[in-house]
C-alpha cells in the first residue's frame, strides 16, 4: 500500500481523536472506506482461488433451491 493512502486512512493523531467524540460523517466515512476495502480483499481473494469461489456459488444454489418461502 503506497504511504500517502495509509497516512490518508489512519487519519489524524490518535490523541486527538480521544478530545472530542466521533461525529456521524466521521464514522460513516470510516465504514464506507472499510466496507471498499474488504470489498477489495474479497475480490482478490474471488481471483486468485477460483475453485474455492465455484465451489462457494454451487452451495449458494443449492441453499437457494431448497429454501422455502
Amino acid at each position: 500500500m503506497p504511504d500517502g493512502a495509509k497516512q490518508q486512512r489512519d487519519g489524524p493523531d490518535p490523541q486527538g481523536a480521544q478530545d472530542a467524540p466521533e461525529t456521524d460523517a466521521q464514522r460513516r466515512r470510516r465504514r464506507a472506506q472499510f466496507l471498499r476495502e474488504l470489498h477489495e480483499a474479497k475480490a482478490l481473494r474471488d481471483r486468485v482461488q477460483p475453485r474455492r469461489v465455484k465451489a462457494a456459488r454451487m452451495r449458494q444454489a443449492m441453499r437457494m433451491r431448497t429454501f422455502r418461502w
